[in-house]
């Protein structure tokens, strides 16, 4: 191992040295300066590498039949002084494959597999696994899972907060989905502890490692449920040194935009459904004139008929082009239906009957109609410019354009729709916003006029430059010597002066994507994607054309916020057909086989079709339930068993997961009871205990979980069954339920505690 480590510390000072010598060239021509940006970029991304990988630099062995021995770890290292002979397998080479697929059925080769367990520089632990049957005596091999004692040391470990990596203890059924080939949308199915979560994660670490000339540059695009989760999940990729990774929630997808305002389920559930499609062109469409118009010029009235803006308009449209792209070309249309009316009135030839003006003079006319304020104020009436922001935010203040856009709708659903200005964005707007910006289009003609001013400005500057420091290239020569001394303007003129000073963009490819709506990202991983709504998978699918994507979730754990489809297909095949594929995870890690038989009864009143994934361990601790006599006795006994969970679990971490209805009034109850815990609409896991509603647990994980008032958490929703069993999925050691009243009937397994206990 020592051995490992100094290869892993002269690699480091070796990139450090390159680094900084890289930073310290100047000069040069700009494909010098290019190169160096390019070379310094790959060095520090190979530093960040290096510094994730020195803990658990090396985490397992193969020992093959032929005497070969393969030493496994978070990332490759090669003997640079010996031919660069491999020292260290990055766990997802192919050659390491071995370590998570081999048993003593199928050993591929491997006579023994060792993994190691490190705390720092230091070896802590090792666990063997023979996996050669002649070698094996007394029946010690398991079955179904690779590296026992390593995988049940991890899953009894406490929490601390974030998710950690499974590098060390990937299984079978993990490791093919992590692997699968880079084509298409992959949906990975799978019930509460299977790792879903991880094995998505650990799969982008793998395409980046595998197709890392593509995905770098593209951008790996990772989609959780909440911001809480994405920190939770948010040192995995780090810690397998991928950082071409931008995690983000729907809600901050769209750049510049702030979604945090709150609102009713139902309405959230309305703004999803694709019936908005229709909705918003219908309001686009609503903005494009229809009528009449009038405008003064030059202290004339000018009138165009409904019939002639109807032609205009309908003659735009046919263009085929988004909204604001469209402009130009009926402003222009616009105009020279204005130029044929003035035409009319000053050049009309009253004895000949035709017109005598000329086309030069129709020119002109135009020329001076687009100068007016008026004619440019008509033209926006006609045919404004608009943003998204200013579309949704009219749409949604207007009763009429309500009306007038959203027919389909029911009268209920446009109230249910209307709001004032002004009273920020919710995370169901941000897809609608999204939709909005693809029927608009921009009008890139103000920023690309910008940018040609910004140009001439500093070629002017560069000219002035070189006039001042080597006199203008008009002089004179008054000999043939003179003639041939080189002047600024031999070497290089302004433009080339000018461009070498234009300011480059160094911002990394993740900052870039998060800046720009319209990029397109190499592959995209979507967690929690039961609860996407169909406008948010349209504004995903948009960031994706070649729908490369990992797509996992629990149908079973579907709330109020997701699409209401009750089967995989029935949620995708709106947006791609049947270019999908599927893959199961079954068995399940987190819950031990106690919780597991409390939860599968709630499954079973879901669906009782729906298979339950087959817990790998139990605890001998059986899930408890207080009943309190009333709502106040309630509250207090949920803060005095959070405190008794927190101090069972040590340095673990414990939840209590309320009915969202009564979030605050609850959170307040632990906090009167427990010092330190974390409870709000965004909260922290790194206390000992946190309080938070269904919604938020979703994808979290904890040493000991209380679910409070699991009555309310049915009625709060139309699928209250299946947040009851998110519920009771959440902890991997201990779980209590708190109630007050009736207990709903599928919990009839649940242990009474005794009031000893509790005190």
């Amino acid at each position: 191992m020592s051995m490992l480590y100094g290869h892993l510390d002269r690699l480091r000072d070796r990139t450090s040295g390159r680094f900084a010598q890289t930073l310290r060239q100047s000069g040069g021509t700009p494909q010098a300066w290019t190169e160096r940006d390019v070379n310094a970029a790959m060095y520090s991304e190979r530093l960040a590498q290096l510094d994730a990988a020195e803990n658990g630099l090396c985490f397992g062995r193969l020992d093959f039949h032929d005497s070969q021995v393969r030493y496994i770890g978070r990332l490759g290292i090669r003997d640079e002084d010996d031919d660069y002979e491999p020292l260290l397998l990055d766990w997802r080479a192919p050659a390491a494959r071995p370590f998570y697929l081999a048993t003593a059925v199928s050993p591929e080769g491997v006579r023994r597999r060792r993994h190691i367990k490190t705390r720092r520089r230091e070896v802590i632990r090792l666990d063997d696994e023979v996996l050669d049957l002649t070698e094996v005596s007394g029946g010690g091999l398991t079955e179904g899972l690779t590296g026992e004692a390593a995988l049940l040391a991890a899953l009894n470990a406490s929490r601390t907060g974030q998710m950690s990596d499974i590098v060390e203890t990937i299984q079978v059924e993990q490791d093919w989905i992590i692997r699968s080939p880079h084509k298409g949308m992959l949906v990975v199915q799978g019930g509460p502890g299977t790792g879903k979560t991880a094995v998505a994660l650990h799969r982008a670490a793998y395409l980046l490692y595998t197709f890392r000339e593509q995905l770098a540059r593209r951008v790996v695009l990772v989609i959780g449920p909440n911001p809480t989760f994405l920190r939770y999940v948010g040192q995995v990729l780090p810690s397998l040194g991928e950082t071409s990774v931008l995690m983000s929630t729907i809600a901050d997808l769209y750049p510049g935009i702030s979604a945090r305002r709150a609102e009713p389920v139902g309405l959230a559930q309305l703004k999803g459904r694709l019936d908005m499609v229709d909705v918003l062109v219908a309001a686009v469409r609503d903005r494009q004139g229809s009528v009449g118009l009038e405008v003064m010029f030059e202290r004339d009235l000018l009138k165009l008929d409904r019939r002639t803006c109807n032609r205009i308009r309908d003659r735009v449209r046919r263009s085929r082009l988004p909204h604001n792209q469209a402009r130009p070309l009926a402003q222009r249309l616009l105009i020279d239906a204005l130029a044929r009316v003035v035409a009319d009135r000053i050049g009309k030839d009253v004895l000949g009957g035709g017109n005598l003006l000329g086309p030069e003079d129709l020119a002109a006319i135009r020329e001076e109609l687009r100068d007016s304020r008026e004619v440019r104020d008509a033209l926006d009436r006609f045919w404004p410019a608009l943003t998204p922001v200013r579309l949704v935010g009219d749409l949604f203040a207007s009763r009429a354009a309500l009306a007038r856009a959203a027919s389909m709708l029911s009268e209920a659903e446009r109230d249910a729709l209307l709001r004032q200005r002004g009273g920020g964005w919710t995370a169901a707007d941000v897809p609608l916003l999204d939709e909005a910006a693809e029927l608009l289009g921009e009008d890139d003609r103000v920023t690309r006029a910008r940018a040609q001013r910004e140009r001439r400005r500093r070629i002017a500057y560069a000219r002035g430059v070189l006039d001042l420091a080597y006199g203008s290239r008009s002089v004179d020569w008054n000999s043939d010597e003179d003639a041939e001394i080189l002047s600024a303007y031999d070497l290089v003129d302004a433009e080339r002066l000018a461009d070498r000073y234009e300011e480059d963009d160094f911002r990394s490819p993740v900052e870039r994507a998060a800046a720009d709506r319209t990029w397109t990202y190499g592959h995209i991983v979507v967690d929690e994607a039961q609860e996407l709504s169909p406008m948010a998978w349209r504004m995903l699918l948009r960031r994706c054309p070649t729908k490369s994507m990992t797509v996992v979730g629990d149908v079973a754990q579907a709330s109020d916020l997701g699409g209401g489809g009750t089967s995989w297909q029935e949620v995708l095949a709106p947006h791609v057909g049947d270019r999908w594929r599927q893959e199961r995870l079954t068995i399940n890690y987190r819950t031990p086989a106690e919780i597991a038989e409390v939860a599968a009864d709630v499954l079973a009143e879901i669906d009782p079709d729906l298979h339950p994934p087959r817990p790998v361990r139990e605890t001998g601790m059986w899930p408890w339930r207080w009943e309190a006599d009333s709502a106040g006795e309630m509250k207090m006994a949920l803060g005095r068993l959070a405190s008794l969970e927190s101090a069972r679990v040590g340095s673990g971490r414990v939840a209590v997961i309320v009915p969202e209805s009564r979030l605050e009034e609850l959170a307040q109850a632990v906090a009167d009871a427990v010092p330190d815990v974390a409870g709000a609409e965004d909260p922290e896991l790194d206390r000992p205990v946190v309080v938070l509603d269904v919604r938020q647990a979703k994808g979290l994980e904890f040493d000991a979980v209380i679910v409070a008032d699991p009555a309310r958490i049915i009625e709060d929703s139309g699928h209250g069954l299946n947040d009851l069993y998110v519920a009771l999925t959440r902890a991997t050691q201990r779980l209590g339920v708190v109630y007050n009243g009736e207990l709903p009937k599928m919990l009839h397994r649940l242990s009474p505690l005794e009031f000893a206990e509790a005190r």
